[in-house]
């Protein structure tokens, strides 16, 4: 039986989520949403799979964030296959080459019960078969929200109905409004719950992006994929061959002890692609399964403002808050009383060294602000 290999990729920095945000601790390593990090809430929602096939995680991460990977995985009991750590960040598609490289080394062997969480999760699982097959990897960025947990498996295994004919799956978020600040996805012929993806559309202006939602065959890029090992290397191959001789020697080179994989120099070879543009938009046996199940990159503090709960104001207050007749707004507050009047859709977010605020409507550019200070010299106390 083929096995499941979540691929958690763990390797960005959040900088629209600054000052809480930081290279050190980015937005994936925080808790945001609820008690757990989102690297925790993405590697329990994966529990919900189907427990006979679900194998120990891979994690693809930097150097830098090494111990606390380790760590929040422990606090959840998840021990990974691998925590693989990256010389250099060379975007998506030579990191999930360097998973599906591991994962077909390993192939489906003994599971055992590593990398099942302890409690209530782990009751009633036992061993999967031993045996070989070509894994399935379920690729997911450990960054993103999702609130409807049975609706994302929902759509795993109907993905896997699409990666058992050979299709590399990526999971289109179903839209609710015109969003402009992501990427779409056009749905061609149907086959059950998944179709043929068509092509990758760049983030569209505010009419297209009405014509796009209007006509329902469009869904948002998640960034999220499931395919077999093989399928994927197989198309890199024939894509991206230096990239994938690349990713071989890495892998090859890699020095392994207890808990991380430090992958060879030739990493820093790889040419630095996403998987949508060195695979995806290229290949021959694409498809995309709808995903409707409360999804967000939160890429911006609008994003986070927009999956949580919300007082009857339409504000998210956090820490030591004071409001008075304000609505629809995020205050945070880590290491001071901060008291707001009379604002309303504003972002307030407070730190022991930095202040942030700002109109929710250009949550965006708060990289410009990350820019200026890096331009500026002051990464080492603020970065």
């Amino acid at each position: 039986m083929q096995g499941i290999i979540p691929v958690i990729l763990s390797g960005g920095s959040g900088t629209r989520l600054w000052p809480l945000s930081r290279e050190l601790e980015p937005k994936q390593l925080l808790p945001l949403v609820t008690d757990r990090t989102l690297l925790q809430d993405t590697l329990v929602r994966t529990q919900g799979l189907a427990v006979d096939r679900l194998r120990p995680p891979i994690v693809v991460c930097n150097e830098a964030h090494r111990f606390l990977i380790a760590e929040q995985c422990r606090e959840i009991g998840v021990r990974p296959h691998a925590i693989v750590l990256e010389p250099a960040g060379r975007n998506t598609a030579p990191a999930v080459a360097v998973a599906a490289l591991m994962a077909e080394a390993a192939g489906n062997s003994d599971r055992g019960r590593e990398g099942v969480p302890t409690g209530e999760a782990d009751r009633g699982r036992e061993a999967a078969p031993t045996g070989r097959a070509d894994p399935i990897l379920l690729v997911l960025p450990a960054d993103h929200v999702i609130l409807d947990t049975g609706a994302f498996v929902a759509a795993v295994e109907v993905a896997m109905e699409a990666a058992a004919v050979g299709k590399l799956v990526t999971f289109g978020v179903v839209p609710d409004r015109p969003e402009t600040g992501y990427g779409y996805l056009l749905k061609g012929e149907a086959h059950g719950g998944w179709s043929q993806l068509m092509h990758f559309v760049e983030k569209p202006d505010l009419p297209t992006a009405q014509e796009y939602l209007a006509s329902g065959r469009y869904l948002w890029n998640s960034g999220m994929f499931l395919f077999t090992a093989r399928a994927y290397l197989d198309e890199l191959e024939r894509l991206a061959p230096e990239m994938l001789a690349k990713c071989r020697a890495a892998v090859a080179a890699a020095d392994r002890d207890a808990d991380f994989t430090r992958l060879g120099a030739a990493f820093l070879e790889c040419p630095a692609d996403s998987i949508d543009y060195a695979v995806m938009e290229k290949a021959r046996n694409a498809a995309v399964v709808p995903l409707d199940a409360g999804w967000s990159d939160v890429g911006s503090w609008a994003a986070l403002h927009a999956v949580l709960d919300k007082d009857a104001n339409g504000n998210v207050l956090r820490g030591d808050v004071i409001v008075e007749a304000c609505t629809n707004s995020y205050v945070a507050a880590s290491d001071r009383l901060v008291a707001v009047v009379g604002l309303d859709g504003i972002i307030v977010v407070e730190t022991p060294d930095a202040v942030l605020v700002m109109d929710a409507e250009e949550s965006q550019r708060v990289k410009q602000i990350v820019d200026a200070l890096k331009a500026a010299g002051r990464s080492d106390d603020l970065l």
